[in-house]
Parts: structure tokens; sequence; C-alpha cells
């Protein structure tokens, strides 16, 4: 017998499942391209994604919605801010994989929606719900437990969630695809990534190429892996309720943090793990409160259409 065909929402949730999954693997991968450094690898990423980013957009046929954004001086100033808030952001996540700090990257991405929802109040003025503000409340107690815990700031965790929030941010307010968008904030991006492995090429400190053809060419894959999640995640996007995807975006921190505990042996002391646990109770505060207030929002919707 004939398997019967998929559904949508299937189809959406397996690339979602995929999307997350890849990004949750990623470090995995960035120690690979050892020993360059995280400034050279980064500049790697971006060149190798512009010309993937580039490829891309012909192929799905997105060169008018490029042209749009360069004729859109306030849409170009948004991807221009989010190519640079990107760039910090994927600089520290290497820099934190490679230098033994996977948890604590795995915690920006805890807290990131959290973030976001804070950033929210303080750009847009948007007011928040009593749940809500609790799970802010515990979160901030949360970053304050894990200060101690590391007897630092958990400033590489900070620097992604804020970076990334503010990445959103930009994103929303531009409302472009997430093709065409990448492809400008590469762009952007790639005089300057160029220019510096033009320099490290010509002044011999350059690890393209020097450490045999096999490392060169995971260092040119970059562009793919930045590629790859990106375009499952718009089909997911596009088949799955928000609900549905919010929860998802979990996958990605949840397995960062398995790999730094279980594979790369990272100290957990007690007080970290009471600070994540604060983390994790705000996120189930916050995604439970979300979920309820989308379904009362439904019902009243379905309420007033049926009067």
């Amino acid at each position: 017998m004939s398997r019967p065909p998929r559904s949508e929402s299937q189809k959406g949730f397996i690339l979602g499942v995929a999307a997350y999954g890849i990004w949750g693997a990623f470090p995995l991968y960035w120690p690979l391209l050892e020993p360059a450094g995280a400034v050279e690898i980064l500049a790697h990423r971006v060149v190798w994604s512009m010309l993937t980013m580039a490829i891309l957009i012909f192929v799905v046929g997105r060169t008018r919605q490029l042209r749009d954004i360069w004729h859109s001086p306030r849409t170009r100033r948004l991807l221009t801010l989010g190519s640079v808030v990107i760039a910090i952001n994927w600089g520290t996540y290497i820099w934190g994989v490679n230098n033994g700090h996977v948890v604590e990257a795995s915690l920006g991405y805890f807290i990131n929606p959290l973030v976001t929802m804070l950033m929210g109040v303080l750009v847009f003025r948007e007011r928040l719900r009593p749940m809500q503000w609790f799970a802010v409340s515990i979160a901030t107690a949360a970053v304050i437990v894990l200060t101690l815990a590391y007897g630092r700031l958990p400033w590489v965790a900070l620097i992604l969630a804020f970076s990334f929030g503010t990445y959103g941010l930009a994103k929303k307010q531009a409302n472009t695809g997430a093709v065409e968008s990448l492809t400008w904030e590469t762009i952007v991006l790639s005089p300057i990534a160029l220019g510096y492995v033009i320099f490290l090429i010509a002044t011999g400190n350059s690890e393209f190429g020097s450490n045999g053809a096999g490392h060169a060419a995971i260092l040119m894959t970059a562009g793919l892996i930045t590629a790859v999640p990106l375009i499952c995640f718009g089909a997911a996007a596009t088949r799955l309720p928000m609900v549905t995807l919010g929860l998802l975006q979990y996958l990605a921190p949840i397995l960062q943090f398995a790999l730094g505990v279980l594979l790369f042996h990272e100290d957990m002391p007690l007080g970290r793990w009471i600070g994540f646990g604060l983390v994790w109770i705000a996120l189930v505060i916050f995604t439970v409160e979300s979920v309820n207030h989308r379904r009362r929002q439904l019902r009243i919707a379905a309420d007033a259409s049926a009067i």
C-alpha cells in the first residue's frame, strides 16, 4: 500500500525541526574550522554566505525584491542595522563555542524570547500582561544567580540574546522576505569580510588552505550551513501556526545545552543549575501564558464573528 501524502502541517513540522536541529548542532560544526580564529571564521561565513545567497536569489527569482530593498532608504537602513548586529551575534557565538562557552551560548537563546519581549516594551512601548512581567522578573533573578555562579556577568549569553533580539526587531520593521534580506545583509558585510580574508592571506596569517583541502572545503560550506536552516525555517513558517513555531525555537538551545554538558563536559556547579532552572521556569510561564492568551484571542474572534 502506498503511504498517504503528508499534510502541509506535517511537512512544516519536519522542516521546523530540521531548521532548529541544524542550529542546535552548530557547536559540532564551528570547532571543525579551527585553528582559524573566530574573526576569520566569521569573515569566511559572511563571504561564502553572500555567494550562496546571491545564487539562491536568482534561483528562486527574488531579484526584484532585492531591488526593492535598494530603492527603499528606510528598509536599507533597517537591514544594514540588522547586518551589523547579526555579525556581532555570529562572531560572539563562534567565539563562545570554540572557547568552551557552549552552555552559556545556549543560555542566550533560552532567554532571547524574554529579551525580545522586554525590548518591545522599551522600544515600541508595548504593554506586558502580569504573567509576562512575572516571567521577566524570574529571568532577571536567573541572570543575577548566574552572575554570582560564573563570578561575572554571563556576557556571551547577554550579547547573543540582545543582538539577536535587536536583529529580530530590525527585520520585523523592515518587513522583507528571509532570502532577500539575508542576501542584502551579507552584501553589506562582504566588502569588510572579504577585505579581512585578503589581508590575512597577504600577510601569511590565513588558515584558509594552510590546513589541507578538507579544511578549506569545510570553511567554504559556511554559506550552505547558513542558508539551509534559513530555507527550512522559511518553509516551516508558512505551514505552521506561530504557537507551534514558537515552541520549536527551544529545540536549538536545548540541543546546544545538551552538547555543552554531555559532549563538551563544561562545568555545571549547583549555582549554574539553579540559574538555568529559573530560566526554564520563566520560559514555561511565558510559553503557557502566550498559548492561553492566543487561545482567548481566537475564542473572542470566533464569538464576534458568530454574532
